[in-house]
């Protein structure tokens, strides 16, 4: 198993990620986290903009699923049923499993799968060790709290190293 937690590729949002990248990446599959990727911590429901990007990744025949390391499902649960998509919880990022059983449940195979994260640690080790692309965003938001400012901050000499690559 690769042990890289270096992304594949930076992207400052989520809504980036449009349908036509995705097709471009050959993705038909999109694992996402929640926390910090698709929302701050702390909002309890979709806004519009993430409603709107869902809807077309579904449009475009791209799958998206929510991998997440909640400890209380409550959140993810009242999430995905609001945005009508599936979800693995307690996926225990960075390891495989979450991953692995995604891709089962999609039928899907890594080659045609991307997992879209904030964290090196948990997001894109995973993606990395299961052989799915690594796609990196920034926590929106920003990082609350001491600890996610530490994290953060100690990411960023490796997220340099994923924006040279890609020159």
């Amino acid at each position: 198993m690769p042990f890289s937690i270096i992304p594949d590729q930076l992207y400052d949002r989520y809504t980036e990620l449009t349908p036509d990248v995705l097709d471009s990446l050959g993705i038909r599959l999109l694992l996402c986290d929640l926390d910090y990727t698709l929302a701050p911590r702390r909002v309890e429901r979709p806004d519009d903009t993430l409603r709107d990007w869902i809807g077309r990744c579904r449009d475009a025949g791209v799958t998206v699923v929510i991998l997440s390391n909640n400890r209380s499902s409550r959140r993810v649960e009242m999430f995905c049923g609001d945005l009508g998509i599936r979800y693995v919880g307690h996926a225990g990022k960075p390891g495989t499993g979450g991953f692995l059983r995604a891709m089962e449940e999609a039928g899907e195979i890594p080659e045609h799968t991307a997992m879209v994260g904030d964290k090196l640690l948990t997001d894109m080790l995973g993606a990395r060790r299961s052989g799915v692309l690594a796609l990196m965003v920034e926590p929106l938001g920003g990082p609350a709290g001491a600890w996610n400012h530490v994290l953060h901050a100690l990411q960023a000499p490796f997220k340099w190293i994923a924006k040279r690559r890609s020159l």
